[in-house]
């Protein structure tokens, strides 16, 4: 079970987009994940007639290290380290480390 997963809401904490936040998009290996709106880059693609693709500069997300960032707190309105707790009926969930609230609802 990881701390930050797909469709999170997180804050980066870290390097040039500092202090934006962001859905994430998806998990691109065990410590990058792909957030929306954070480290947009201009990429040259070539042409490629065989998938239909355009070519020309396109901005697209790149992967950030997940140390980077943290999960947003709605509670606080800020980021939040976060922990797993075991409940009574022997689910693990996550809860966040400032209110010991769960984040999974």
């Amino acid at each position: 079970m990881s701390k930050i997963r797909k469709g999170d809401d997180v804050v980066v904490i870290a390097g040039k987009d500092k202090g934006k936040r962001g859905t994430v998009l998806s998990r691109f290996d065990i410590d990058h994940l792909v957030v929306e709106g954070v480290n947009r880059v201009k990429k040259h693609e070539k042409p490629n007639p065989m998938k239909g693709q355009a070519g020309g500069i396109i901005e697209k997300e790149m992967p950030i290290q997940i140390s980077n960032v943290a999960l947003f707190n709605p509670a606080t309105q800020k980021a939040d380290r976060v922990g797993f707790k075991m409940l009574d009926d022997g689910r693990k969930v996550r809860v966040f480390k400032s209110n010991g609230e769960v984040v999974d609802a």
